[in-house]
């Protein structure tokens, strides 16, 4: 998704995968995958003048989640990639995500040969927490990208607005 949607060329770090990967790269589900990201891929995109988001795109894995906590610092928002073919393997990031109060949408990733799922199925099988978007896309494709984007800062937006909201509320005391 980065790559559709970035600006700029992206920096991409996919490799072709190799038998030194076996048992360490699981291609359930997905056995045509050829390539895996072995660090992250880095790309922008200009919202308007002087307001421009930085997209990280990091694999899912456990063992790469140093690279997460890193990225999460000041992140105005996240996007789980999810695909419906391995959906099991979303819950660890929206796990992360829930647990540091960090904004995310869970953008679905269409392809060809998986079943599909409603917007609905996926966020009641992902158990996620009420509002949290889910939203179907083709991650490829520059204009599906940019909607999933839109919905990300959109949520966002409401949902910093919310805390700001609550901090400066006055609080009910005793009487």
């Amino acid at each position: 998704m980065v790559g559709a949607v970035s600006e700029i060329r992206p920096l991409r770090t996919e490799e072709a995968l190799s038998e030194a990967g076996t048992g360490v790269d699981d291609t359930g589900g997905v056995e045509q995958k050829r390539t895996t990201t072995v660090a992250m891929d880095f790309g922008r995109i200009t919202i308007r003048s002087g307001l421009s988001l930085y997209l990280f795109g990091t694999p899912g894995q456990d063992r790469f989640w140093f690279l997460w906590d890193e990225l999460a610092q000041g992140a105005l928002g996240a996007v789980v990639l999810a695909d419906t073919r391995r959906l099991e393997d979303c819950f660890p990031a929206v796990d992360y995500f829930e647990h540091r109060r960090i904004p995310f949408v869970v953008a679905v990733n269409c392809f060809a040969d998986a079943r599909r799922f409603g917007a609905n199925d996926v966020s009641h099988a992902l158990d996620l927490e009420q509002g949290t978007p889910v939203v179907l896309c083709d991650a490829r494709d520059r204009d599906s990208g940019k909607e999933v984007l839109i919905r990300l800062v959109e949520y966002a937006g409401r949902v910093h607005t919310a805390r700001l909201l609550d901090s400066v509320a006055p609080q009910a005391g005793p009487v």
